[in-house]
């Protein structure tokens, strides 16, 4: 039954609920800016300067649109996608589904620990030794501490990337050179560098496990119908932000790194701490400590979370028990999935000869590539009138997100395409 919106709500109670329900869109959202989209928005900026900045309002508004699916779809159906495509597509699609997101995922938590492995030889001591005891800190984070308190924490401390923003300001960049950068789009179709970044930026941005992780986060807050507003608004707030500070990010890289090689340098990044010259502007010598303890935070954080959220959204969409106060021998499942996905993402990167730069970009390109077939699913579950009733797509909302598709899949054939004939 469709609960009614009532008309007036006294001031103090829209702000109550706004605190209630602000958090989960928010966080999704932002969370492109972890070490695999620092260095993204980074590389891009650094090779192809201020002319990528105009692909992040289209980006912007996809973003938003595909949030506010699934915070809709939590909103109204209470459930999270995984059980969704589950009961809609049958075991076998949502079986198909869950391996490529613990794929996906796994990828993803081995370019966290590259980021700690980089952050780690910054300060001189071995990744050898800072994966491992990063990847002890992380289980005594989640089976000792409670894991809303290791989110603020870890939250908190990613306020140092606007640092990006005060970086990019001191480096006295061209403004000219950067409106023009955002208003007059530029294509390089011929050009298979290109390609792959924009796959990669739309991939680090729009990542496919970010829907799984806001939908399951909306529900958990138990939200009424009423409160989609909300929402929505917690999704807007959060896609503006991130993608603002994605583009500081790229005009930090483009002013300083992108500058310098077109007047003769020859400044090209290998490894992700190569960026640090982006924040010299503000840090000086110490731009490369700030560059640090940022990515430092930023794999830390993504590498407590993401393989804990998995497991969460594999069993829900596989019918495991899955509850982190639970025993082992109670959800078995769960605890396997998560050792898992943390051990195989930390393994990777002990690898020898492991190009940690070429790692985390190609696992954006990789969630790219992955992102119409998780879209395709959406729209087909949030189109439906007997699951969403009168909250179904809007035709705006369908045009933007098909759009999405063909454009993303497009790229993506191109790139295969290119990659296959060599």
């Amino acid at each position: 039954m469709v609960a009614t919106i009532p008309r007036r709500r006294s001031l103090w109670r829209s702000l109550i609920l706004l605190l209630a329900v602000l958090g989960p869109g928010f966080i999704t959202a932002s969370a492109g800016n972890d070490v695999g989209g620092i260095a993204t928005y980074s590389l891009a900026g650094a090779q192809f300067g201020y002319g990528m900045l105009w692909l992040l309002i289209p980006l912007a508004i996809a973003l938003i649109v595909v949030q506010e699916m699934s915070a809709r779809m939590g909103c109204v159906t209470g459930k999270g996608l995984a059980a969704l495509i589950r009961e809609h597509f049958g075991v076998r699609i949502s079986f198909i589904a869950m391996a490529a997101f613990f794929f996906i995922s796994t990828g993803l938590t081995a370019t966290e620990f590259a980021g700690i492995a980089t952050a780690s030889e910054i300060f001189h001591i071995s990744r050898y030794i800072a994966v491992p005891v990063s990847l002890v800190i992380v289980f005594l984070f989640v089976l000792r501490f409670n894991n809303k308190i290791v989110e603020r924490v870890f939250v908190g401390f990613s306020l140092i990337y606007l640092t990006y923003i005060v970086s990019a300001v001191l480096a006295h960049p061209n403004w000219g050179n950067v409106l023009h950068g955002v208003a007059v789009p530029t294509f390089q179709p011929h050009n298979i560098a290109w390609t792959v970044m924009v796959v990669g930026l739309i991939g680090t941005t729009i990542s496919p496990y970010m829907q799984f992780f806001l939908q399951s986060a909306v529900v958990e807050k138990d939200p009424r119908e009423d409160e989609l507003g909300l929402a929505r608004a917690d999704v807007i707030i959060g896609s503006v932000l991130g993608i603002a500070i994605a583009g500081f990010m790229i005009i930090a890289n483009a002013a300083t790194i992108y500058v310098a090689n077109e007047h003769g340098a020859h400044l090209h990044p290998q490894q992700a701490a190569d960026f640090a010259v982006a924040l010299k502007p503000l840090a000086g010598d110490f731009a490369a400590t700030l560059f640090a303890l940022g990515i430092l935070n930023a794999g830390l954080f993504t590498a407590t979370i993401l393989p804990l959220s998995t497991s969460y959204v594999i069993c829900e969409a596989l019918g495991f028990e899955a509850a982190i106060d639970r025993k082992l021998s109670e959800a078995p499942i769960f605890f396997s999935l998560f050792a898992a996905g943390l051990i195989l993402g930390a393994a990777i990167v002990l690898l020898p000869g492991i190009p940690y730069l070429t790692l985390i970009f190609y696992a954006q390109v990789i969630q790219g590539i992955l992102l119409p077939a998780e879209l395709v699913l959406m729209l087909i579950i949030i189109n439906r009138v007997s699951i969403m009733g009168k909250y179904v797509n809007s035709v705006f909302g369908n045009v933007v997100a098909w759009t999405t598709v063909v454009v993303v899949g497009g790229l993506s054939l191109v790139y295969i395409f290119e990659q296959i004939r060599g």
